[in-house]
């Protein structure tokens, strides 16, 4: 109880820091792992379908993740959204609910310059003996800060760096944070190759380069593969289409 009480007020803290925010944004709310400095803008809704998989047979440590993903740009630069990733392992099938949090503190579009702050709170919603055989096995949170800069150019590129912290988690989950890393470089005018990265030994810790391809209609695909900081044959194909309206 204390553990849930210590997460929900730290995001509350957030939340109400987000309603002091100033002007709005709109742009991808992540690269591919990693929250962007970005933030939907007021009234817009950005959904995001995800498919993960390690390529490989159940029995031989093969999983595939599915997730659908829901940000609403809600005005003063903060966007509020939910994330539901279901993980098929064979006969196990965790499922978690991600309400998360997103405030843009600073946007300035002269010198390229952008940061953010935000919170995810990472809840089970099932068996709990199925949640434990497949590490996702309690309720706690994430709270990140992210800083960015765009470089003026036709095909300029834009820098991610930040931390991030875990709030609440049991032991023996490995690594309680670290940094946060991201780069995007546009190759053309609808193809960028991105790369993001989490450092940590824990479920976060991963990098995963790959293309992101403009589609019609304020949508895009993404397609990358994603590799632990950790651990033989931890990694997985990452690919998620997103679509903002």
């Amino acid at each position: 109880m204390r553990k849930a009480k210590t997460i929900i007020g730290a995001l509350g803290v957030l939340a109400v820091a987000f309603i002091l925010g100033g002007q709005t944004a709109f742009a991808q709310s992540t690269l591919f792992n990693i929250p962007s400095t970005d933030v939907a803008a007021r009234g817009k809704v950005y959904v995001e379908f995800d498919y993960l998989s390690h390529l490989a047979d159940h029995t031989n440590g093969g999983f595939t993740t599915l997730a659908g993903r829901t940000v609403i740009g809600v005005g003063r630069n903060v966007e509020v959204g939910v994330n539901v990733p279901v993980t098929d392992v064979g006969s196990l099938r965790p499922v978690e609910i991600q309400p998360n949090l997103k405030w843009q503190f600073v946007n300035e579009e002269k010198s390229g310059i952008a940061a953010s702050a935000g919170g995810l709170l990472y809840v089970p919603v099932n068996d709990k003996s199925a949640l434990t055989a497949t590490g996702v096995k309690d309720t706690f949170g994430l709270l990140y800060t992210v800083v960015s800069k765009k470089i003026k150019a036709k095909y300029g590129p834009r820098f991610t760096v930040g931390g991030y912290g875990l709030a609440g988690r049991q032991n023996g989950n490995g690594s309680e944070g670290g940094a946060i890393v991201g780069y995007e470089q546009p190759l053309h005018e609808k193809v960028s190759f991105v790369t993001d990265w989490f450092s940590g030994k824990n479920r976060f810790g991963y990098v995963t380069p790959g293309l992101a391809f403009s589609l019609p209609k304020n949508s895009a695909i993404y397609a990358g593969y994603s590799i632990g900081n950790q651990g033989r044959k931890n990694n997985a194909l990452y690919i998620y289409f997103g679509i903002t309206f």
